[in-house]
């Protein structure tokens, strides 16, 4: 595989298709909702799949809950704040 196609190929090329990762229109917002979530899971929440938590992380099942729906967030058209905050799209519950 040329080094062209690793860059294509990178898992997230599909990010728009709504019927694999509701809600979800760019790999970007797939991040900071599964960042935020997975920080959510560090701090004790309790995973909203069933996961094996000595072979999963919590970026795995974040990334698996956001793809199944099962993380609600909204976003906001806030412009973002000047002490780095992140803009209001935080999963709900936070």
């Amino acid at each position: 595989m040329s080094e062209t196609d690793k860059i294509k190929n990178d898992g997230f090329g599909h990010v728009s298709n709504d019927d694999e990762w509701p809600g979800i229109d760019s790999r970007y917002r797939l991040i900071v909702v599964a960042a935020l979530r997975s920080k959510q899971l560090l701090h004790g929440s309790l995973p909203r799949i069933e996961a094996d938590p000595r072979r999963h992380r919590n970026t795995s099942i974040a990334l698996e809950e956001v793809k199944r729906g099962l993380v609600p967030f909204t976003i906001s058209d806030e412009a973002p704040k000047k002490n780095g905050a992140d803009n209001g799209r935080k999963p709900d519950g936070l």
